[in-house]
């Protein structure tokens, strides 16, 4: 079973993965992804400001998700 602190740093990880994967470094002006884990249930927040972006907000939330898909491969494999 995974950790509080193994969940919190897998869901973290795989949100700014996924936004620095479609944005450079230069285009994103700020950058924060909050994620809490207690009691079993996850809470991902992301704000990001990049005014160059066209799909700012939609990449924020394909960022929440895929934090959230990583922290269930994570909870899989510890099943396996």
């Amino acid at each position: 079973m995974p950790t509080d602190d193994e969940v919190v740093q897998t869901a973290a990880e795989a949100a700014e993965g996924l936004i620095f994967a479609r944005l450079q470094n230069s285009t994103v002006k700020d950058l924060d992804v909050t994620v809490e884990f207690e009691d079993g249930v996850l809470d991902v927040d992301v704000y990001l400001n990049a005014p160059e972006a066209d799909e700012e907000d939609e990449i924020a939330e394909d960022a929440a998700l895929a934090a959230r898909s990583a922290v269930d491969e994570l909870f899989a494999d510890a099943e396996d």
